[in-house]
């Protein structure tokens, strides 16, 4: 197949739209975000020269955050918006202009569709799946601040239990940078269940140079924020997709209560 066939119409009729939104109308402050939700690859990419049992692994998507982004939602009544292609074709999270926005080599694995891609090609990517879903979530920001809602976004990832052959031991972490105002009540909280080990900044840390959606949608506009990565042998399954789901949709709920009455969330 055509791993570098590009073109101006890299998503035909065919593909669909890479972004994937529940609950729009949803009442909560919380704005969720799933920048690798979903696994598609556009039919002009073939499988990028890639057998499917690399493409099922986390290097192609964050496994089992789908359920948990799609169950929280629900529960807190809180508007999603998701992105369904792999990040293999173009990261979502990655600022367009690094390396790592359209990966040659993931880990180990070599990206055979990445390899000699043209100026052109990776264009289009960033053209047709990483632009449409970071307007997305620029006009709902800036639809919610026109109405005067409170809104505070939470970017949702997974992580691998084990990373270069070392285990990590965390079950969840918060990940933050600028915005200190949020990750320490979620820290909190979190290490209040008991039963977790919780990572502070860990097992990533966000910055500017490998970070997209907080950085600029969430430091930039002023918004509180926060990153939550979970363990994804963890939520692999659906019952533990639905366990996470419901611990964090009681967490946040108590988050809110707890921002209104400490004035830093207007409404």
């Amino acid at each position: 197949m055509n791993h570098t066939g590009d073109t101006a119409l890299l998503l035909g009729a065919e593909d669909v739209p890479p972004v994937r939104e529940y609950r729009e109308a949803g009442g909560s402050p919380f704005l969720l975000t799933c920048d690798h939700y979903g696994r598609l690859i556009p039919r002009a990419l073939g499988d990028l020269g890639l057998p499917e049992s690399e493409l099922a692994r986390h290097i192609a998507w964050d496994i089992g955050i789908a359920g948990v982004a799609e169950q929280l939602a629900t529960q807190l009544d809180a508007h999603l918006i998701a992105q369904r292609y792999s990040r293999l074709v173009i990261d979502c999270n990655r600022p367009p202009e690094v390396a790592s926005s359209i990966p040659r080599i993931s880990e180990a694995t070599t990206i055979p569709g990445n390899e000699a891609i043209a100026p052109e090609a990776a264009q289009a990517r960033r053209a047709q799946i990483f632009d449409p879903y970071h307007r997305r979530i620029r006009e709902i920001i800036d639809q919610r601040l026109g109405a005067g809602r409170p809104t505070v976004l939470v970017a949702l990832h997974s992580f691998t239990p084990v990373y270069a052959g070392i285990a990590r031991p965390w079950h969840i972490g918060t990940l933050y940078h600028r915005d200190r105002q949020l990750a320490p009540l979620l820290l909190k909280l979190l290490r209040a269940e008991g039963d977790l080990v919780v990572g502070d900044n860990e097992p990533y840390a966000v910055s500017d140079e490998t970070d997209y959606t907080i950085p600029v949608h969430g430091e930039a506009r002023g918004l509180i924020n926060t990153g939550i990565e979970i363990r994804q042998d963890l939520i692999a399954d659906a019952a533990g997709q639905a366990a996470w789901a419901g611990r964090l949709a009681r967490i946040l709920a108590e988050i809110e209560v707890k921002l209104r009455a400490e004035r830093l969330m207007p409404g």
